[in-house]
């Protein structure tokens, strides 16, 4: 993929400070630290390194990466070996995809509650699959569950949902053996939504009674009972979203799948298609009117502020699994589902994951370029006579 045009550092380093003296009373610690480490990704603040090649001894300065997972540039090799641990986990079948999505309604208590809000979410959609796909009635059995946690739309405004990637089949009651769906859909999207329903507001009731809620600003008026009872009743009137595929390809199709979810930011570089100072353009899909493809042209302070509504508590974990992939038991939960497969190993039936060359080519001669020594922030000062990468 060529190097984008175009990148949330350059609108940072243009315009950063004045929507610092806008929002800076509003931002927590997370969202300045994020704010920092993309501003300063890859420049001489966090210092570098020199490569040389070995064959035309061409030289250059790398500089190194802030590995915030905000930041649009530091997210392929986290990806790629989250992918890789991953591969040894996942079984020789199909694989559905599922996505909860919460009322827009809720949005004013995710900002004020986000980690209680976030861990209600993935709790409230995981128990709802687990506890669907147990029922005699559906599939009668115990079914392993990668969850992703989103909060974005297209449009950079807070959006919470979960994707769910699902085996297609599970471990019968008595784990003597693989039960399969008995269709090529997943389980019916009604009875899941409902479900779903109930289990997020009776979770959100159990933390208002309980005075966990931060109701404050956008979400003041909730402060009292009876308007926070009124809004439950009008979301109990509603339907849900949840959205599922049919089932899609094996191990080696969900690896790529999960490419696209598992580390992506609130908008990539690539999307970003214009700045003129004042304004930001980037492409989106309205997907409110069928994915239809478009540009949006925003203010600066306000594509910034919607770009770091998106930056989650600290050490939040948006990865998760359930089910038999419940990270406590994985490893003999999988083992077991391989048997009963038929598969004695992984190694033998998933061939090994693509990743992306981790390598820098010279640009000259292609030969690898090797490490020659590294710098800290202050000691680039005078290895700048190199050639920047």
């Amino acid at each position: 993929m060529t190097r984008p045009t175009l990148e949330v550092a350059d609108i940072l380093w243009a315009q950063g400070d004045r929507f610092l003296d806008r929002y800076r009373s509003s931002f927590d610690f997370q969202q300045l630290k994020a704010f920092r480490a993309i501003q300063r990704c890859r420049t001489a603040a966090l210092g570098g390194h020199v490569d040389a090649c070995p064959q035309c001894g061409y030289q250059a300065i790398s500089y190194n990466s802030c590995r915030n997972r905000n930041c649009p540039k530091c997210q392929t090799q986290a990806r790629q070996r989250w992918l890789a641990a991953r591969e040894r986990e996942l079984l020789s079948t199909n694989y559905f995809h599922v996505v909860f999505t919460v009322p827009h309604e809720l949005n004013v208590l995710a900002l004020d509650n986000a980690r209680l809000f976030y861990d209600l979410l993935f709790a409230a959609s995981a128990q709802t699959l687990l506890e669907v796909a147990s029922d005699p009635r559906h599939w009668g059995a115990e079914i392993g569950v990668i969850s992703v946690l989103h909060t974005w739309g297209q449009n950079l405004l807070l959006h919470p949902h979960i994707h769910c990637v699902i085996p297609a089949g599970g471990l019968s009651p008595d784990r003597g053996r693989w039960i399969r769906p008995r269709s090529s859909f997943f389980l019916p999207v009604k009875i899941l939504s409902r479900v779903f329903r109930g289990r997020f507001l009776a979770g959100l009731k159990r933390l208002y009674r309980s005075k966990k809620l931060h109701c404050a600003g956008p979400s003041a008026a909730l402060a009292d009972p009876q308007q926070f009872a009124q809004l439950l009743r009008r979301l109990h009137r509603q339907d849900w979203v949840v959205y599922a595929k049919a089932a899609f390809g094996g191990p080696m199709q969900v690896l790529r799948y999960l490419g696209r979810y598992t580390h992506r930011v609130a908008i990539s570089n690539h999307r970003l298609l214009a700045f003129d100072g004042e304004h930001v353009t980037f492409r989106w899909k309205d997907y409110a009117h069928g994915g239809k493809q478009g540009q949006m042209k925003l203010r600066t302070c306000e594509f910034l502020r919607r770009f770091f509504l998106h930056v989650l508590p600290k050490a939040f974990v948006r990865i998760r699994h359930f089910g038999f992939l419940a990270n406590r038991f994985r490893a003999s939960q999988v083992s077991l589902c391989r048997q009963l497969l038929g598969h004695a190993s992984a190694a033998t039936e998933t061939p090994p994951l693509a990743c992306e060359d981790s390598f820098w080519h010279c640009p000259n001669c292609g030969a690898t370029m090797i490490l020659l020594q590294r710098f800290t922030a202050a000691e680039l000062s005078p290895c700048l006579s190199y050639d920047s990468s």
